[in-house]
């Protein structure tokens, strides 16, 4: 397997004074001169090219306010799943206004173009307002996408992959207000679309359940999210929960009516303390509590909004109206400056019996990882992980970020 990632950073300057944000931590040193600096692939480039020069005193961890830092990386790879992979990432983050007192922005666009035909273009943004008082969080996407699904319930075999087309869009945007110096609570809208969904082989759980050429669901979203993190995109610590209800409706064109409810809780560890280690856990748990889903709005394996659940497992593994999973994760450095990293993670899955809703079985899984940094101010990293299922089932996901 061959992964190639090149990176590029730009800086849009402004005239704002440099401040240190609370979770933009530096080493302990009796004097500056003792301070690491932290190094990212810009660095190593730099150094290649014999350009860089390091300055022992200048602490360079640190996103002024108004800059905007951006990570493009190319990647290139090959899984079992999807043949040969060309991507192209790019993330940019910022600070609204005082590092102190504004969360980290972060925006995030992919193209991503497989072997197999699989086109998926996603934009996903969180930027958070002057004293953190709004957070606007948007998730936009195309997919022209063939894959395989598998049937429903935990005891769906690989061997009865069904071959699924369809070209889908997704517009999810929520509105969240402070109501706390954590709590927030918002509204939304969510809108896809799936049209030309065509299914070339047979699966008798898909024909029971039923799944048309098209489908619509659209409809509000009610949102309340408790976030203790100081930066979204590489946490070190702290605490973040979420309670979502989505209503589909037919009076909103939807093609039947359906409520869901999401539960994500996610809580960081620094352990130990002091160092930039990372103990992570994770539990998230989807369910349609009333109505009927169209086929592919039901949970599945893989298809939270970050497309990272079920490392170890094909992405539609499984397949249900009801999904519950728990994840663990820790993250190291492996180097002093912070540009190399790995981690160690373990998760577990369940999805529901069909049609009785009961769970009966659990699916774990586990890997290893790489992290290479690409941008050492916002600490962006590149995620390369080699999952393990269960029955055979294993697989490299890679990530721009951190999986979670």
């Amino acid at each position: 397997m061959l992964f190639l990632y090149l990176a590029f950073t730009g800086v849009e300057s402004y005239s704002r004074p440099m401040q240190i944000p609370d979770d933009q931590p530096v080493a302990k040193a009796d004097s500056i001169e003792k301070i690491v600096l932290q190094k990212d692939i810009i660095d190593v480039i730099k150094s290649l090219r014999k350009k860089h020069r390091q300055d022992s005193v200048k602490v360079d961890t640190i996103l002024k306010t108004g800059k905007v830092l951006f990570s493009i990386v190319p990647a290139f790879g090959y899984t079992l799943t999807s043949g040969l992979i060309g991507s192209i990432n790019v993330n940019s983050a910022f600070y609204s206004s005082d590092p102190h007192k504004t969360r980290i922005s972060s925006i995030t666009a992919n193209f991503i173009y497989t072997q197999y035909k699989q086109i998926t273009v996603p934009l996903q943004a969180s930027i958070w307002t002057r004293d953190n008082d709004l957070n606007i969080l948007t998730d936009w996407r195309y997919f022209k996408y063939p894959q395989d699904t598998y049937g429903l319930g935990p005891n769906s075999e690989l061997n009865n992959a069904s071959k699924i087309d369809y070209k889908h869009i997704r517009l999810h945007q929520i509105v969240l207000k402070k109501v706390t110096e954590s709590f927030y609570a918002g509204v939304g809208y969510f809108y896809d679309y799936r049209w030309n969904i065509l299914q070339e082989d047979s699966n008798a759980d898909v024909l029971k359940y039923g799944l048309d050429p098209k489908s619509r669901s659209a409809g509000p979203v009610a949102t309340l999210v408790y976030d203790s993190r100081t930066n979204s995109i590489n946490p070190e610590k702290g605490f973040y929960t979420s309670v979502q209800y989505r209503s589909s409706l037919k009076k909103l064109k939807s093609t039947s009516n359906w409520n869901s409810v999401i539960v994500d809780i996610r809580k960081y560890f620094n352990l130990p303390q002091g160092s930039r280690n990372t103990l992570a856990f994770w539990n998230y748990n989807w369910l349609i509590v009333s109505g009927k889903a169209p086929y592919l709005d039901l949970p599945s394996t893989g298809w939270d909004p970050a497309t990272a659940m079920g490392r170890g497992y094909i992405q539609g593994r499984f397949r249900s109206p009801k999904l519950l999973y728990f994840e663990t994760e820790y993250r190291m450095s492996l180097t002093r400056n912070g540009l190399i990293g790995a981690v160690v993670f373990g998760n577990a899955q369940s999805v529901s019996n069909w049609p009785s809703n009961n769970f009966t079985k659990v699916a774990p899984g586990g890997g290893v990882g790489l992290r290479i940094k690409v941008n050492k101010k916002s600490r962006a990293n590149v995620a390369i992980d080699y999952g393990f299922g269960m029955k055979g089932s294993r697989g490299l996901f890679v990530n721009l970020g951190e999986v979670f």
